[in-house]
């Protein structure tokens, strides 16, 4: 079987497949896969109609989405675990990653074992915009607070930004490592150092959008995302200047204030990190959407 590299041009050909179904979870993009190259070989193919699509690293294959298409089909599950067999020496590293709730039993039934995953934390639009109520008490004073103390400019996220937010993004990462230097941590964020790299170079043609907020002409802080759904906007990056009190909860508001066409934003997962679920929890999501891996009975 032909293992096709994931490309831009296969944006059309993936969303098709994406469309048949629809999904919570922010994997199920086009942009939130592929931006995903910049640390693993992407490599997807037509198994019976349905788009699998398979990430590959030095540890090994895995399955970044459960396949796609019209139906579950039991046979095209059993031949993409065949590819992913075919690949690893190890075949415990064989699995299907963000697999839905409403999937599940389809897949405890067939006999694969299924694993809590991080699950995305889903938002009212509304709540982010406004900040209205004793709830958000926090996040309005913070906004408030940088309303008041400084003069500052809001616009879209453009090509010509890049190499600033690029810069900011370099920055931000050094503060976070000053809070923790864990091994595992201080690896995601260069692993999201190359990630936001790959995004902001297809950020057009990847459909995303967002803004910037510039203090001084100078930008200090970014946000950009895409629209998954017809009342879904994901927010994949957020990233401030950590020293400038209120800015991250402004540009949170103000970039919510734009989604208009959206009752809802997904702010993605927590990755397991402590820190960034009290984060996100503060921001009193409607909901978790659950996520699940599907593996084989050793």
């Amino acid at each position: 079987m032909k293992l096709n590299k994931l490309t831009l041009r296969n944006r059309r050909e993936f969303n098709k497949h994406i469309a048949f179904t629809r999904h919570e979870l922010a994997a199920f993009s086009f942009a939130n896969t592929y931006i995903w190259k910049a640390i693993f070989d992407i490599r997807w193919a037509l198994i019976e109609n349905s788009l699998c699509v398979f990430f590959r690293d030095k540890i090994g294959c895995f399955m970044y989405l459960p396949p796609l298409g019209k139906e579950l089909r039991p046979l095209v599950i059993k031949q993409a675990f065949a590819v992913m067999d075919g690949i690893n020496k190890n075949k415990d590293i064989s699995r299907i990653e963000n697999i839905e709730q409403n999937d599940l039993e389809y897949y405890r039934a067939l006999g694969y074992l299924c694993h809590d995953k991080y699950p995305d934390y889903l938002c009212a639009r509304n709540d982010l915009e406004f900040f209205k109520g004793n709830k958000f008490k926090s996040q309005r004073a913070s906004c408030n607070y940088f309303v008041k103390h400084h003069n500052f400019e809001v616009s879209r996220l453009k090509l010509k930004d890049r190499a600033d937010c690029l810069r900011l993004f370099g920055s931000w990462i050094e503060e976070r490592k000053t809070h923790s230097r864990e091994d595992i941590y201080c690896g995601m964020l260069e692993d999201n150092r190359k990630v936001i790299k790959e995004a902001l170079s297809g950020y057009r043609q990847l459909g995303l959008a967002g803004i910037v907020v510039k203090i001084d002409g100078r930008i200090k802080g970014f946000t950009f995302g895409y629209k998954l759904n017809n009342d879904t906007f994901c927010i994949l990056y957020e990233i401030t200047d950590l020293s400038i009190k209120g800015l991250a909860q402004f540009i949170f508001s103000r970039f919510s204030s734009e989604l208009k066409d959206c009752n809802y934003v997904n702010i993605m997962d927590d990755s397991g990190l402590d820190n960034l679920r009290k984060v996100k929890l503060s921001y009193k999501p409607k909901r978790l959407i659950p996520a699940y891996i599907a593996t084989r009975d050793a």
